[in-house]
């Protein structure tokens, strides 16, 4: 087996067949190489079998495993909205109720009187307990997966978690690893584990601590590799002329016209974020800055002044978006901008659907002569478009892209100015180390005319006092979002998750005799079907959303008044106030319900702070307070940044050191780097 072995196909592993190989490329997992760096979303501890009721925990919501023996055939009944088997079993001293829907194959698993493990949630619903969807081990598959933790993978239909860990085991056995490139004293002096080590701890970890250490290792590797690229692209790209000077800008007449006629007053954050652009635009060099901007604190309009410095000056400005429907809503706001301060300017907007004569024609205007507002999506930075004078370039939501494609963007014009905005509360200390390479502005302050987020935090048996509230805004005319994360340790899909939460809610409304047009969200829909939905959800055609976390960057809908989060403990702080900051975009008054699934104090302590601040710097500062080195688990404190485990919060002190070696390495790289590179060149884990 030679060193590349790595890059194989998924379907050279032992027992993944077409069929199977086709549900992984479903996954974005391709390779070798993909499946292994295909973490784990979370992990179960199966702990040892309870055999009497009496020793079921009061109030559990967790999951608990039961041993129990099957008493007759397995039972199917067929209903008009889908097939249900059913199970009797016994426990030692009682009965015990199993169904499973959609599920006839339970049929040949289960033979009368003999003993199962079955793991699930215990509910009781008549005088026995009962289980639904429980998984079905024998005694002797139960004792291999007892000891450790096991891991649970995102999954497509048709794909379970057993064939998949099944496929991780045998990867790991047959794969060989590049050589690790950092020293023996330097692992030593970072605590830091093998990759070889790390890989299959974070797959299969004996315990917890071999969970965190292979984490740990993995965690400083995505540092290491983010600013090993960051400062190459540093030390091989020197300061630029300033090719694109704007001098003198406040006594130009389109300019004055556009600040006197502001439809509202800009914030000091704004105002000092303009005053730096300016400085920036009059610089000897060509200028590279963040715009930090809490929700809601008015970037877009920023982004709008700066495009017009450039563009009254003559030339072209343009801003990417991560999505078509945001880069869409975009080119409507700048329409309305530039109807609004009477500019007489065009703005056009490039998105991947843009396509025959409209396209070409958009081509065209990049070339010609004379100024133009820009808006586009990645479509921008492809290789056909070319520019003439493209003065400035703004990313919107710059994590989403990253260096390279900022890189790329750059290189389309004349080292154009490059602005990247953010709505992410990064600490000043950690955007410094994080942005080492741009100046930063800080926007703290939200526009005044905005009523502050009314929020609260709510208990699963409170739910359907959360459905009459969000109906009742309905009537009044308003809109509202629901997040719904995968959190059961199931084979179920985000997908499949959120589809059924949806379907309930419906009939939920529907046996109330409430017609509210319920729409549904999520990851693997396609391209054209998510823009449907969002521009439905838009236009106020769809009154409540259901959606997983793909809303984080999403369309601006003032009408939108409620946020409901259900498992909120599941997610870190800052998320939960990007989420939240879909709504309170109107005048109206705005709600967050935070629905806590958990029993745990310190669960309620960390969502106390979100539901008693609408600061999101205040909000990240103190839930790192909160957080010990385990908390990982189950939790992502921020999306951002493309990483796929590191988190610039709660890892900040990893990132640090990754930092410093990385500027220690670049003067002399290591041996064995460039191999070690192709490796982590996943598909899928480059693409997270």
């Amino acid at each position: 087996m030679n060193g590349l072995y790595y890059s194989e196909s998924i379907g050279s592993i032992k027992g993944v067949g077409e069929k199977t190989e086709k549900l992984f490329n479903k996954l974005g997992v391709y390779t070798i190489s993909d499946i292994l760096l295909s973490f784990p979303r979370t992990y179960i501890s199966y702990d040892e079998p309870l055999e009497r009721e009496e020793d079921i925990p009061d109030g559990s919501d967790g999951p608990v495993a039961l041993k129990a023996v099957a008493v007759g055939k397995p039972i199917l009944k067929r209903t008009k909205r889908m097939d249900i088997t059913i199970v009797k079993a016994a426990l030692k001293d009682s009965p015990l109720d199993l169904l499973w829907f959609r599920s006839p194959y339970i049929r040949s698993k289960i033979n009368d009187g003999e003993t199962y493990i079955f793991y699930g949630k215990v509910v009781y619903e008549s005088t026995c307990p009962k289980m639904e969807q429980p998984l079905i081990f024998t005694e002797q598959e139960y004792n291999e997966i007892k000891t450790g933790l096991q891991p649970v993978y995102h999954l497509t239909k048709s794909l379970t978690n057993n064939a998949y860990r099944k496929a991780v085991k045998q990867a790991l056995s047959l794969a060989e690893f590049p050589s690790d490139y950092i020293s023996v004293q330097k692992k030593a002096k970072r605590d830091l584990i093998s990759i070889k080590d790390a890989i299959n701890g974070i797959h299969f970890p004996s315990d917890t601590e071999n969970l965190i250490q292979a984490r740990k290792r993995l965690v400083y590797d995505e540092f290491f590799r983010f600013f090993f690229y960051m400062y190459t692209d540093k030390e091989q790209k020197a300061p630029a002329e300033n090719r694109f000077p704007v001098t003198d800008i406040d006594n130009d007449s389109l300019y004055k016209g556009i600040i006197e006629n502001l439809p509202f007053e800009l914030t000091k954050g704004q105002a000092d974020a303009v005053d730096d652009i300016k400085k920036d635009f009059a610089g000897s060099v060509s200028s590279e800055r963040m715009i930090q901007g809490d929700v809601g604190s008015g970037k877009t309009m920023i982004a709008f002044i700066a495009m017009a410095m450039q563009v009254i000056n003559g030339r072209k400005a343009c801003i990417m978006a991560p999505t078509e429907v945001l880069a869409r809503q975009h080119y409507e706001t700048f329409k309305e901008y530039i109807e609004l301060f009477k500019l007489p300017f065009n703005v056009v907007c490039l998105t991947g659907s843009t396509k025959g004569k409209e396209r070409k024609e958009i081509y065209a205007s990049f070339k010609e002569d004379g100024p133009l507002f820009i808006v586009g999506t990645q479509a921008l930075i492809q290789e056909k478009p070319e520019f003439k004078d493209l003065s400035l370039v703004i990313t919107d939501e710059q994590h989403r892209f990253g260096v390279k494609q900022r890189r790329d963007m750059s290189l389309k014009g004349e080292e154009p100015h490059i602005m990247v905005m953010s709505a992410t509360p990064i600490p000043r200390s950690l955007a410094m180390i994080l942005y080492g390479d741009m100046s930063i502005s800080v926007i703290k302050d939200v526009p005044a005319r905005r009523k502050p987020i009314k929020n609260a935090v709510m208990k699963a048996s409170e739910r359907e006092k959360a459905f009459m509230f969000m109906a009742k805004q309905v009537s009044e005319g308003h809109q509202c979002y629901i997040i719904c994360p995968l959190v059961e340790a199931s084979d179920k899909t985000e997908a499949e998750n959120v589809t059924e939460y949806a379907k309930d809610l419906r009939s939920y409304y529907q046996n109330n005799r409430m017609d509210i047009n319920v729409g549904l969200l999520h990851g693997k829909m396609k391209n054209e079907e998510k823009n449907t939905v969002m521009s439905e959800f838009a236009a106020g055609e769809i009154k409540i959303l259901v959606s997983t976390t793909v809303v984080e960057v999403g369309v601006n809908v003032p009408n939108a008044t409620v946020m409901m989060i259900e498992n909120a403990e599941k997610f870190g702080l800052a998320q939960l106030h990007q989420l939240r900051g879909r709504v309170g975009r109107g005048d109206a008054q705005s709600y967050c319900i935070f629905m806590d699934g958990s029993d745990g104090k310190d669960t309620s302590k960390r969502l106390d702070i979100v539901k008693n601040s609408n600061d999101g710097f205040y909000i990240a500062s103190e839930d790192l307070k909160l957080r010990g080195p385990g908390d990982f688990l189950g939790i992502r404190q921020s999306g951002d940044m493309n990483f796929s485990l590191a988190d610039i919060y709660q890892d900040s002190d990893i990132m640090r050191q990754a930092s410093d070696d990385v500027k220690e390495y670049i003067k002399n790289i290591p041996a064995g780097y460039a191999e070690y590179l192709k490796f982590f060149s996943s598909t899928t884990y480059t693409n997270l």
